[in-house]
């Protein structure tokens, strides 16, 4: 037995991957994938195709992966270029069969590359872990065998692995259900420099979740904090399911509020677990029959409104319906109202900040410094309309009298009969339709009344990016004047991912004004007077918002939870 061989004997990876019975006898080559049919792959899932390395380390043989890297490194020799164009070939090959979700094709190719000596990149290993992680389930053991063994050959072979890499790993960990190996996967990471991502976390989280194994899977839960991995709709409801299922009041309850803090508005699926909560015999003895009144109240205020976060109030059975708000946010079953949540001011200032930021980051500095200084002389303003957005609803060509009649519309509604700020581009205020005797009047005396701002050409013709450079114009005027955002646009592109999932969302649904088509003109929809989001109140219940509905055509659905009252029995006899 040669050294190599030796030190992979005696690796913890060996002994880990090896806890499985082996199915590699039965492995006869790609040909016993022939019968697979390929399989559907999102997008979202597949490989990247470039992955930024943050150690470059060699490993010597696959135990490194669980051992740490090691403190020896190599030199790269110099490819051929007979052998590089070898490798950009094989790329090209595997990933057309992960586009196929091919994995028999793939297998082929990698045992001829293998046989002709081809070097073998992160990348590709990657393409054909990933493909065996996405085939593979506890019964196919030989998708899961094969993925153990392309595991510990990319180690033998000295490449170093990625966040990629581990994530397949421990997704072929989790076929094999075992989410404690997933997990020591995702743990291992951070000897290799690599931050986990939220869906390295997955196979270890939702394979406890499976198992009932409460508390590993609250130790996965604490690890992702720890990291910076903020747990989204999917791991809340797997972690809310399983207190619930385990009878854990005081996690259901956290849980609830993670929720609450993170997603908002909740699926079908997750309103429905809420719901199996709320009817169980666990949720109606659970919360506190006599409890502090005055606590209650400052953990609203402290909290901005909405929650108290003082545990479950009141004790009995629940009441659990599906209802719709009132337009003043009164509940149509239980006749709660419900409230508006504050925003913090510094919040706020620091979102402008960084808007302001990334536009002069992304596109000339002083083209968005100019119209910062505009801002301040003429601001500020009521409300902010996104132009373009407006001009064109429910319009083959863009109409400045729908323009006009949402301006003075929103003239009429402000307190000081001021003009709403009108963010146009360039092209729109001196070409084409803006020529026109009518329209050039109506441009001007927006301009004379400083209530019109054109925005530079920029230098990108590509229209998404012309977007992107124009909306951060009327985004950071509405932020910055703390007033009214008045478009259509759901402000869904990368731009405003960057900005964070926190705030955003929070402050979108308070200030934008939406609009529909009318007879004349458009009807404007203003903010709703209170917070579409999961709301605890002082007396204890809960209301749960759905993505069921948008509040413009269909009312929203919500889950309304509150105690049983009991009628005494004069009430009953009388």
């Amino acid at each position: 037995m040669t050294h190599r061989m030796a030190l992979i004997k005696t690796s913890p990876l060996f002994h880990l991957f090896c806890k499985t019975p082996s199915a590699l006898s039965s492995y006869t080559g790609p040909n016993c994938f022939k019968s697979l049919k390929p399989i559907t792959i999102h997008a979202k899932f597949q490989p990247q195709s470039t992955f930024s390395m943050t150690k470059t380390t060699n490993l010597c043989t696959a135990s490194a992966i669980l051992q740490g890297p090691s403190s020896s490194s190599s030199a790269i020799p110099h490819k051929s270029r007979k052998k590089a164009r070898s490798e950009s070939l094989l790329r090209h090959k595997l990933d057309q069969c992960s586009k196929r979700g091919d994995l028999g094709e793939a297998l082929r190719i990698y045992d001829e590359a293998r046989a002709d000596n081809v070097p073998l990149s992160v990348h590709h290993y990657n393409v054909l872990l990933y493909l065996c992680s996405a085939r593979s389930n506890s019964s196919d053991d030989i998708s899961l065998e094969k993925g153990f063994q392309i595991f510990n050959q990319m180690g033998l072979d000295n490449v170093v692995p990625n966040e990629a890499t581990f994530t397949s790993a421990a997704r072929l960990a989790a076929a094999k259900e075992d989410p404690e190996m997933a997990f020591d996967l995702v743990k291992k990471m951070k000897s290799y420099g690599i931050v986990p991502k939220l869906r390295s976390y997955g196979p270890a989280l939702f394979g406890f979740c499976k198992k009932s194994m409460a508390d590993k899977a609250f130790e996965v839960d604490a690890h992702m904090v720890e990291n910076g991995v903020l747990a989204e709709e999917e791991e809340l409801l797997a972690l809310l399911r399983l207190s619930s299922e385990e009878n854990l009041v005081e996690k259901t309850y956290e849980f609830m509020h993670r929720m609450r803090s993170t997603v908002r508005q909740v699926s079908e699926e997750t309103a429905g677990a809420m719901e199996d909560w709320f009817k169980s015999e666990t949720a109606a003895d659970a919360g506190l029959k006599n409890w502090d009144v005055e606590k209650v109240k400052e953990g609203i205020v402290k909290g901005g409104g909405g929650w108290h976060g003082q545990g479950w109030l009141g004790k009995g059975k629940w009441s659990v319906v599906r209802t719709e708000m009132q337009e003043n946010g009164v509940c149509h079953s239980c006749g709660e109202k419900l409230v508006c949540i504050d925003i913090d001011p510094k919040e706020t200032e620091n979102f402008a900040n960084s808007v302001a930021k990334l536009a002069c980051e992304r596109e000339v500095r002083a083209d968005f410094v100019k119209f910062q200084e505009w801002l301040a002389k003429h601001g500020p303003f009521d409300a902010v309309i996104d132009g373009a957005n407006l001009g064109l609803i429910n319009q083959k060509h863009f109409s400045f009298q729908q323009l006009k009649h949402v301006v003075n519309q929103l003239r009429q509604m402000s307190k000081s009969n001021r003009l709403p700020l009108v963010i146009l581009h360039r092209s729109r205020v001196f070409g084409g339709p803006a020529q026109y005797p009518n329209n050039k009047k109506l441009l001007e005396s927006w301009r004379n009344a400083g209530a019109l701002y054109a925005t530079p050409p920029g230098s990108n013709d590509d229209c998404r990016v012309l977007h992107l450079i124009f909306s951060r114009y009327w985004l950071y005027a509405a932020v910055s004047c703390k007033c009214l955002l008045v478009t259509n646009d759901e402000m869904r592109d990368h731009l405003f991912q960057l900005l964070g999932t926190s705030f955003f969302p929070r402050w979108k649904e308070k200030h934008q004004v939406r609009l529909t088509p009318a007879r004349p003109g458009l009807t404007l929809h203003m903010p709703p007077p209170y917070s579409i989001v999961i709301q605890e109140s002082e007396q204890g219940s809960w209301h749960i918002p759905t993505v069921a509905g948008d509040d413009l055509e269909t009312p929203r659905k919500w889950v309304c939870a509150t105690r049983t009252k009991k009628k005494n029995l004069h009430s009953i006899f009388s």
